[in-house]
């Protein structure tokens, strides 16, 4: 009579699905010596992250080729320390880099790249991911307003950025908070009408963006899609429903 699979060997079928820790055995009352040195590498890798810096000149470098302005900003957080401690300032433009803005107006979309908590999740992924987005932004005839360049920024600084360039939707690519298994995943959030003062609630996010995680081709239809459908509904966030899968269902 065939033996059922043992807890571990059903386990193990899973580990080709994530990157997740299971299935990963024991020794006595512990875990195995490779998996214990694994998980402490991953654990400085996500620390790494976190004090990463944003590689501007090769962002900058990269980014000429969609032959549009970039524009290099900072937060009012003057640096890493500061903005572990003090969030609110990683949400507030500094007041010098927002000179930066005036002379720029009336435009659909604003790119705002930001380190947020892994800088090296947008120095190895915001490129990869426009180059496929921006095509698909020009070819619907949305105007792009000047890429940003952030430094020390969080999410909602986006909103300051995008209002003062009046553009009518953002985009903030930015490092996500680096997990044990994505110490480079890249998020992309997208506000509807963005202005200083909104909360989470007005956007939506397509997180995990990265070669082992949602691929850049996937990502940019998913993030033109909501694009498109924050112009059609003129809103965003929580009352904005991904229905693109559900099509002919």
């Amino acid at each position: 009579m065939e033996q059922e699979p043992t807890a571990p060997d059903v386990l193990k079928k899973l580990t080709q699905f994530t990157a997740a820790r299971i299935a990963i055995g024991r020794v006595g009352t512990s875990i195995p010596l490779r998996q214990s040195l694994q998980f402490n590498l991953a654990h400085a890798h996500a620390r790494d992250a976190v004090y990463s810096v944003l590689d501007v000149d090769g962002l900058f470098a990269g980014l000429k080729t969609f032959d549009l302005p970039v524009l290099h900003l900072h937060s009012k957080a003057q640096n890493r320390q500061k903005y572990l401690k003090r969030p609110d300032l990683g949400r507030q433009l500094d007041e010098d880099p927002a000179q930066n803005l005036t002379g720029y107006a009336g435009h659909d979309v604003a790119i705002i790249i930001a380190d947020g908590l892994s800088a090296a999740a947008v120095n190895e992924n915001a490129f990869g991911l426009l180059r496929l987005l921006i095509p698909k932004l020009s070819a619907a005839k949305l105007k792009i307003a000047p890429i940003c360049l952030v430094e020390q920024g969080r999410v909602a600084i986006g909103d300051h950025i995008a209002s003062a360039l009046g553009a009518r939707c953002s985009i903030v690519l930015i490092g996500e908070r680096p997990g044990l298994s994505s110490a480079d995943s890249m998020g992309a959030y997208l506000t509807y009408d963005p202005k200083p003062g909104l909360t989470d609630e007005s956007r939506n996010c397509v997180s995990n963006i990265r070669p082992h995680g949602l691929k850049y081709k996937p990502a940019a239809e998913k993030i033109f899609y909501l694009i498109s459908e924050a112009f059609k509904r003129n809103l965003s966030g929580v009352g904005l429903k991904d229905n693109a899968g559900l099509i002919g269902h």
